[in-house]
Order: structure tokens, then sequence, then C-alpha cells
């Protein structure tokens, strides 16, 4: 573990608000010393690497589940409701999303403040959503919860699948409990037959790491200053 990493314990942490310094209006992990999300565009990067990498929003319609390693800011939520909203609302989202660190409210909404066109989506989350709060209706047919604590025990200990991950944790370097081989391995047993993650992160253990847990993993080019991200597909 890095010497500046928080301690997660034996027990897999205390749960605490994340601390943050902020950079052009972008907040950074003051445990990591790494964004929530790209200096460049963190919308485009979202949609490159979370939607595009893993099929959407072409695969909306019937009920699909996503899972998330890293809620941060809540952006990917939020991008991931706008597409499916200009879908047209096709079929029925449920979004679960592991974080150890969750923002205060108004972290978070000076973070999303950062992207005017999400407005009305950010305003929705912040006043429904606290750390904590259970599974909740965001629109019809979207639920989200998410699960606060260290992934590497709440994941296993998870009853549901996801059909598409997100899988955003820090950079490897500074949170390397997000890409260990076992929380791989769990993830992958919390994916439906034909599931899907994508990652910004190519870094060879990570693929290794993925296609062990049974995975069938390919590298694409990445978004602005990273040259490659992952997909999987199970």
């Amino acid at each position: 573990m890095p010497k500046d990493a928080p301690d997660l314990g034996q027990t897999g942490m205390t749960d605490q608000t994340a601390k943050l310094d902020w950079r052009d209006g972008v907040p950074i992990a003051r445990d990591f010393d790494d964004p929530y999300f790209s200096f460049d565009d963190g919308l485009a990067e979202t949609r490159h690497v979370f939607l595009d990498g893993n099929d959407l929003p072409a695969r909306f319609g019937g009920d699909l589940r996503i899972g998330e390693l890293g809620f941060g800011t809540g952006l990917n939520l939020l991008v991931t409701w706008d597409a499916w909203v200009q879908a047209g609302r096709r079929g029925r989202l449920d979004f679960t999303s592991f974080e150890a660190f969750p923002m205060a409210q108004a972290d978070m909404a000076t973070a999303l403040a950062h992207f005017p066109t999400l407005a009305g989506y950010a305003a929705r989350l912040l006043e429904t959503w606290t750390a904590g709060t259970g599974r909740i209706t965001l629109d019809e047919g979207l639920t989200m919860q998410v699960i606060i604590g260290d992934a590497r025990l709440t994941l296993p200990d998870w009853h549901g699948l996801a059909d598409i991950w997100y899988l955003d944790g820090f950079s490897p370097a500074k949170n390397p409990e997000l890409w260990e081989p076992a929380l791989l391995q769990a993830v992958a047993a919390h994916t439906s037959a034909g599931g899907t993650a994508a990652t910004y992160r190519a870094a060879g253990h990570i693929r290794r790491a993925l296609a062990e847990a049974g995975f069938t993993v390919t590298r694409h080019p990445g978004y602005g200053r990273k040259r490659h991200m992952t997909r999987a597909r199970m």
C-alpha cells in the first residue's frame, strides 16, 4: 500500500467522508492524490469509457443492472441517467455502487456544478440521496443504491448481479485495494452471463486479473491523455 494511502484495516475500514483538495474546479482525493474526473472533459471521458465501453445506449431496454466500484461524485450515474432519458427511457435501470469514502453533500454539489448540462439530474440526486441511504428511486424506472464500506468486504456479501460494471477506482499505484485480483474475482462472480465491464485503466496486471477471473479482455483506445482503456466480457 502506498505510504500516503488510508489504512482500511482488517475489517475494511471505518466509513468516513472523502477528504478533498480542488484544482481548476476538479476535486482531488487527498488520500490518493488523484482527480475524480478528467481535467480535459469529464463528461466525454465518462461517455467514452463507461457508456461506449459497455455498448450503451444500445443495451437499454428490458431490465439492466449496473454495478460500479467507486461512486465518487456520482458523475457516472448522472451521465448514464441522461443517456437513458435521451434514449427514451427504454427498459428499467438499477444502479448499485460501492464506495468506501463518500463525499459530503456540499462537496458533491460543488463538483457536479462543473457540468451544467446535468444540473437537473444533479439536483434530483442531491435532494434524494445521502450517504447511508438505502435503495432509492431517482426517476420512474431508475433505482440506485450506494453501498458504503470497503468493497473487498461489501461486494462479496452482496446478493445482486450486474449486467454492466463501471470499474472506476483511483490509480492502481495509489489505490491498489480496488484492483486486487480477489476483488476482481468478486466482480466476476457478481456478473451475469454475457455481462461486461469497462475501465479507463489498461495496466497489464489489471487485464490479467480480469482474464483470470473469467472475463474475455480487450484493450481499446483511451480518452484524452490515456492511450488505452480496457473492456471485458463474461
